[in-house]
Order: C-alpha cells, then structure tokens, then sequence
C-alpha cells in the first residue's frame, strides 16, 4: 500500500490482508521539531490516495466511535468497515493497537494508555467488533511501538486500579522500583477475549529505549512528537 513516508512500521500479518492500509508512522509525525498538528496532517495528505484519516480526540477513556464522522470525536477507539477510510490513534508510550477482521471487513485502532488498559479499553474494541460481526478466532491484531517493562515505572497504587488479573504483569526490580508490562496486559486481555495467540504480532519495541526513532513523553516530556498508527480500507 502507499507509504506516507520511509519511516512507516508495518506487521507481517496486517501486510498479508487485501486492500488493508495500515502503518505505525515514525517519520513525519514524530520528527523533532515538527509541530504535532503539521506532522498529523502531512501524512493524512499522504494517504489521500488511499483513503481519508479520521482522527480523534483522545481522553483516556473507553469510548469507541464508528468511522466516518466530522470533526474529531472524545474517544479512544475507532472502528471502521467503510472503504477508502483511514482511522488512527497518536501515541508516545501509551500502546497502539489495530486490529482486522478481513472476512468481515472490519478493522480498528485503539489507543491504550494506563487508565485505558485498567478499563478493558482492548476487550472493549474487541467486542464492538464481534457485534458488528467478526470472530475473535479470526482477528489479526498489531501491538505497537509503545513504552515497554524495562522503563515503565509506576507507583504501587496502580495495582489496584487494574485488579488481579494484571497481577503477573506487575514486577519489582532490583532497584526496588515497580515496573508494569502495559504491552503485555493488553496482549493478555486480547486473547483472553479469544485471539490466537499467533494472530497476534508486536511491531517494533520500547519507545523510551529507541530515541533515535521513537518519541517517548516519559523520556522527552510533553512536547515529544506522536506515533500516528492507522489502519483501514485502501479505496484503490
């Protein structure tokens, strides 16, 4: 499919399914130095041949929202079936995952910070799919670039907030430091919800270890770029 530019992570098993658009952008959405709003756009234009990009406003919460829409809806994930539309989400540590039901023609993109991934904002997608008609059974899913369990510090508290069930994913260090494998609870929730366990591929690795590539708030601070992660139906 078109490359909005040469920095474009893809997933093998995302890069296997006819008329699929998708990507994990690193270049122009994520450069130092790029105003995020003139990154965004960029590579929407880009992909015009392929379709139209529908954003949205994130709020780390677990809203999901259906493409098309106007203007950028409050939520934190996207569900399309439509051809020759794009949805995405922006990340910089939080997790971006897509998801695709080819037989279906359903695909969507999630946005999974702490407070998301605490909420079931994975399972949630997940299931807005299956009412829409897909089968968890045949569900590809693509974990992104995100901040991994080698930098991820958090406070006990945190616990918690996410219950038993992301108990394994919590760990002390050697340093006494908690640490929490985000990637690793998502990934958990997806195939508890019914995912094959290899239909589902991480692209890439921990944001706050690549700053040579990858934006990271928890390394740069608020003002670091954004991963844009896309994925839709190609309209050509």
């Amino acid at each position: 499919m078109h490359d909005p530019a040469s920095c474009v992570l893809r997933s093998p098993l995302l890069t296997a399914v006819p008329q699929l658009c998708h990507g994990f952008e690193i270049g122009l959405a994520s450069a130092a130095g790029v105003p995020r709003e003139r990154g965004r756009r960029a590579v929407a234009d880009a992909l015009v041949p392929v379709g139209r990009v529908h954003f949205l406003t994130q709020v780390h919460g677990v809203e999901i929202v259906e493409a098309p829409w106007v203007g950028a809806p409050a939520a934190d994930a996207a569900v399309v079936q439509a051809t020759g539309v794009l949805v995405a989400v922006k990340t910089a540590d939080c997790v971006p995952i897509l998801l695709v039901d080819k037989d279906a023609h359903l695909a969507a993109a999630v946005h999974a910070g702490w407070r998301g991934s605490a909420a079931g904002i994975a399972r949630r997608t997940l299931q807005a799919l299956v009412a829409r008609g897909a089968e968890p059974a045949r569900i590809l899913a693509a974990i992104g670039p995100a901040i991994g369990a080698c930098c991820y510090e958090v406070g006990d508290e945190l616990r918690a907030r996410f219950g038993p069930d992301a108990a394994p994913y919590f760990s002390v260090g050697a340093d006494g430091r908690t640490r929490l494998d985000l990637r690793g609870f998502n990934q958990h929730q997806l195939e508890t919800s019914g995912l094959r366990r290899e239909h589902i591929e991480h692209v890439a690795h921990c944001t706050a270890c690549d700053p040579a590539r990858l934006p990271s708030y928890r390394r740069d601070g608020r003002d670091c770029g954004r991963i844009l992660s896309y994925v839709g139906w190609a309209q050509c």
